[in-house]
């Protein structure tokens, strides 16, 4: 009994530790982005070598989801306001039967974004894999991340640990259903960026560069091209 006793102490000490880090991380990572975080109407002085929109959803229409949409709508106004001369898609098509990226490409398409000034990234699979790809296939240096604010410390912290100059725009335009189950997510996915970012994880897939400054039709149905696995 009396080793068990032992056995369940060290189990709830070691608990509390992990939870004590992972709250840790998580008001270290909120504390240390906040101050670069802007609602559209403050974002009128802020500049960029793109606008990065990351994606989270899509129909099974093909559609964005409602939080895709607030992304995009925030973004394109961002566009429009003259804050970046890009935007680029960083989202998930890594299936033949789902793409995020020319969804939203699409929809900015329709409100009237050129497409050359718009970039996909085909391999976003996660926010620290577009991260690590916008530096290091699409050459962006300073970047605007626009997504909802629970979402911007993480991508915040993220594009910082590799170098970049980045700000981000919230797209809270509503209420979304499941928040609380998201909130709950993000709390882990911190824990495990910050430890990525710490080991420089190598994304899923590299490949030749894409600067950011070019023509963005050169990614125009390039997921092949764009998937070369990591040498």
């Amino acid at each position: 009994m009396k080793r068990l006793l032992g056995y369940m102490k060290w189990f709830l000490a070691l608990a509390l530790i992990a939870v004590l880090s992972v709250a840790g991380i998580d008001i270290w990572m909120i504390r240390s982005t906040k101050g670069a975080i802007y609602t559209l109407e403050e974002a009128d002085q802020l500049s960029g070598d793109c606008i990065l929109v990351l994606g989270c959803g899509v129909r099974s229409d093909g559609k964005p989801s409602h939080m895709l949409q607030d992304r995009l709508d925030v973004a394109i106004d961002a566009y429009q306001m003259g804050l970046a001369p890009k935007l680029l898609m960083s989202g998930d098509h890594g299936r033949e039967h789902y793409d995020e990226v020319n969804a939203m490409k699409d929809y900015a398409i329709s409100k009237g974004v050129p497409s050359e000034n718009i970039f996909m990234d085909h391999a976003g699979f996660s926010t620290y894999e577009s991260m690590h790809r916008a530096r290091d296939i699409f050459q962006c240096e300073r970047i605007i991340i626009v997504t909802q604010t629970y979402h911007l410390y993480r991508a915040l912290h993220n594009a910082r640990a590799f170098g970049m100059e980045a700000v981000g725009i919230s797209s809270d335009l509503r209420s979304y259903v499941r928040q609380t189950y998201f909130d709950i997510r993000e709390a882990a996915a911190r824990v495990k960026d910050w430890v990525w970012c710490i080991v420089k994880v190598p994304p899923t897939y590299l490949g030749e560069a894409i600067p950011i400054f070019g023509n963005g039709d050169v990614t125009n149905d390039r997921e092949a091209d764009a998937m070369a696995p990591v040498q």
